[in-house]
């Protein structure tokens, strides 16, 4: 599952930030930013949240998903639109093809929230890497 791997990721991020403050006992919550067209279920995502957090500092941590909607912009014409699902790249008010997807693709932690009451910290501001 695509997602599993998500959380995974975010968990490992995370616990490594934590990790590298050394006074956080618990994180309470985590902002992701989601694209539409990022591939990511939220549904699926926040399941497996909580099933990756099991055991880490990250257990019983909040997932705060933050929807990005898709848009781009036609080269020629300099039209922007919502792409929607599915994404329509085709430019509504030319016909042109020669696109730019301006947003909808970001998957990145915004900031975390740790358990102690301490200021918001944000980790990476890059996106989540699935490779291992």
């Amino acid at each position: 599952m695509h997602e599993m791997s998500v959380a995974l990721a975010v968990v490992d991020q995370v616990t490594e930030a934590a990790t590298r403050a050394k006074d956080v006992t618990a994180v309470r919550s985590v902002r992701l930013q989601v694209g539409e067209l990022a591939g990511v279920v939220p549904d699926s995502l926040a399941f497996c949240f909580e099933l990756a957090c099991a055991g880490t500092v990250l257990e019983g941590a909040e997932l705060v998903t933050e929807a990005v909607p898709g848009r781009a912009r036609c080269t020629p014409c300099a039209h922007e639109w919502a792409v929607g699902m599915p994404p329509r790249l085709t430019c509504p008010a030319c016909g042109g093809t020669h696109t730019d997807l301006l947003t909808g693709r970001e998957l990145q932690i915004l900031d975390v929230h740790w358990e102690d009451g301490g200021p918001t910290h944000a980790p990476t501001r890059e996106p989540i890497s699935e490779e291992r």
